[in-house]
């Protein structure tokens, strides 16, 4: 069997980032991914002639200017803003909490008047320490906010009341005093104009790629044909959960194709009543210019994590913090297998900090 310099486990941004800048020092290189797919969880397909987001709604937002310029070797980016609604109890509000949202809550355009309201409220909760997540949620901008667009969705999320929920979820809770709908704040944003797919396909160009190819399920044979690891997988499988299992939330994609060009009217909806067992619907043509006759809508369920399950979201709480610092030590002492991407570093990246991550680790490694 070929010996290579490096095996990579996993077809994602962070494996395929590494992929091409090794093949481009000369190393040999070879991708396995268990998905029957490249591009793991932003894997977008072309159905009646829109990209449809397999995994859940991926808007690339960045204000780092080499991260930047790295993904734009290989799409054109669109100018799509982010601008999603809340649904609650029959009313649409605007997100992020700014002055749209505020109006639709109380009718009171002047930006004065509203923080007026909403420290008027926070004085009425009186809440000193904030002992959970509720607490936490109306210190920072009471009642009315949190009871129907923060509340609903968060127990969805976590599959958990707010008032189990520690504090510490929630740091901040951005309040903005102007009329802008635009949920991120940074300098770049977009949709790569032809899904995402596209790109991690450009980064594979002329490396060779395994599917269908689970490293866990074929261990005694590709342990050993390579010079190092890149493993992109969950690290606590990876060392057959010696200390215990970490922890996740995942996901349900409930996918329909409707007789309609348009469905919604914007690519992101939250449902913030918790009795609606979905949290969002995303409507994927909205993301991208589509002259399609239909269109293509996925409900959006939180679910909890077993094995067997795709894990989306580590629970970044102290005992899996811990326990994954157990992990990481046991890693850091050997200097074959290198964990990277969510799973293998156990923390929840936005898709511009996976390249940074990945590109400082090529630096690292390869130069």
């Amino acid at each position: 069997m070929e010996h290579y310099d490096y095996l990579i486990v996993g077809a994602g941004l962070y494996g395929s980032i590494f992929a091409r800048e090794a093949k481009k020092q000369g190393k040999t290189v070879l991708v396995i991914e268990k998905r029957g797919n490249v591009a793991g969880n932003i894997y977008t397909k072309e159905e009646e002639s829109i990209n449809v987001h397999k995994y859940g709604a991926h808007i690339f937002h960045t204000s780092n200017e080499e991260v930047w310029k790295y993904i734009n070797h290989f799409t054109k980016f669109n100018r799509f803003t982010n601008s999603p609604k809340g649904f609650y109890k029959g009313k649409l509000y605007s997100l992020p909490f700014n002055m749209n949202t505020f109006y639709e809550l109380w009718g009171e355009r002047d930006p004065e008047k509203v923080k007026e309201i909403i420290d008027e409220q926070i004085k009425k909760e009186n809440i000193k320490e904030p002992k959970n997540l509720e607490e936490q949620a109306l210190n920072l901008v009471g009642r009315d906010v949190y009871e129907k667009l923060i509340k609903g969705y968060t127990e969805k999320q976590w599959g958990t009341k707010a008032t189990e929920l520690p504090a510490f979820i929630i740091k901040r809770l951005p309040l903005r005093f102007t009329f802008d709908n635009n949920y991120f704040n940074d300098l770049y944003q977009g949709i790569p104009v032809g899904g995402y797919t596209r790109i991690i396909e450009k980064m594979l160009e002329g490396i060779e790629v395994r599917l269908n190819t689970d490293f866990m399920l074929e261990r005694d044979k590709y342990e050993n044909i390579a010079d190092k690891i890149i493993f992109t997988g969950c690290i606590d499988e990876y060392y057959d959960y010696c200390f215990g299992q970490l922890e996740y939330r995942s996901l349900r994609f409930e996918e329909e194709t409707l007789d309609k060009v348009n469905f919604q009217g914007n690519a992101v909806i939250n449902y913030n009543e918790f009795e609606i067992p979905y949290t969002r619907i995303i409507e994927h043509k909205h993301f991208e210019a589509s002259n399609s006759a239909k269109t293509i809508i996925t409900r959006e369920y939180p679910a909890t994590w077993k094995k067997g399950l795709e894990p989306y979201y580590p629970i970044n709480n102290k005992v899996n913090n811990d326990l994954y610092k157990l992990y990481q030590d046991k890693a850091d002492k050997q200097n074959k297998v290198i964990f990277g991407g969510r799973l293998g570093m156990y923390k929840y990246f936005n898709m511009d900090i996976v390249i940074k991550v990945a590109l400082e680790l090529c630096k690292k490694e390869l130069h």
